[in-house]
């Protein structure tokens, strides 16, 4: 997640709230212009997430056709964990609610006011 909020801009994770509901948050940071550096590191980024699940698919496949079942477990975690992965990335880029700016400039005015108690 460090990566993916510095890299492009998103982040997501699951918070429960006060009645023990389950929320998942996803945010997308809005950049006006991204330079060059900034646009290939962003393309890596996506690439690589883009290919481990591939990867983890192709290790399904070996283990299940080479008999070695006792990987399959390992296998079939890393396959779900990449796929949620990347659908939370895929989630925060097309639907991304709120920005991450606004957070954080929330919580800097909530931090000025309680100091400014003081």
């Amino acid at each position: 997640n460090v990566t993916g909020r510095l890299l492009v801009g998103l982040r997501w994770w699951n918070q429960i709230d006060e009645d023990g509901k389950s929320h998942w948050v996803f945010e997308a940071k809005r950049v006006p212009t991204i330079a060059a550096s900034t646009e290939a590191e962003a393309r890596i980024f996506w690439l690589g997430l883009i290919i481990c699940p591939v990867i983890w698919t192709v290790f399904f496949f070996s283990t299940l056709f080479s008999l070695k079942l006792k990987w399959l477990a390992l296998v079939i975690a890393g396959i779900s964990l990449q796929t949620a992965n990347l659908y939370g990335y895929i989630h925060c880029k097309l639907g991304g609610q709120k920005s991450i700016s606004k957070i954080t400039s929330r919580f800097f005015v909530t931090a000025d006011v309680a100091k400014s108690k003081y």
